[in-house]
């Protein structure tokens, strides 16, 4: 399965949309990397590389982010693990987290899942 990394500037933010693709999607890898180490707003290069570690496979990883310096330390981590499949997808938190969490735990490949998830970038709620 692909992993999914949910990465945002608030703890409490990526463990909520994590917890809710997990609701969605419950055997998929999902896990949230966000905050700093002492629960503070801000990106975490340790939190983010250990969260892929926990989910990586030979299928890859998608990172998920919210902003700003969560997808510069989300790169930074990425350029550190060239010889892993992991891709950063831009595309509203939540919806492209439920949509990955699906995607994984129905065995999509990384560039289903990336496809998919990039689809969701043009959908209109209203």
């Amino acid at each position: 399965m692909v992993g999914i990394i949910i990465v945002s500037h608030s703890q409490k933010l990526a463990e909520g949309v994590a917890e809710l693709a997990k609701m969605m999607a419950a055997d998929a890898p999902v896990v949230p990397a966000g905050g700093l180490e002492d629960g503070n707003f801000g990106t975490s290069f340790e939190k983010i590389s250990t969260a892929i570690d926990s989910v990586y496979t030979d299928d890859g990883a998608v990172i998920l982010m919210d902003m700003g310096s969560a997808v510069m330390t989300a790169e930074m981590v990425i350029e550190n693990m060239p010889e892993r499949k992991i891709r950063m997808l831009d595309c509203p938190l939540v919806e492209g987290a439920v949509i990955a969490a699906v995607g994984s735990s129905a065995n999509q490949s990384l560039e289903e899942i990336a496809e998919s998830v990039q689809d969701a970038a043009s959908e209109k709620k209203l």
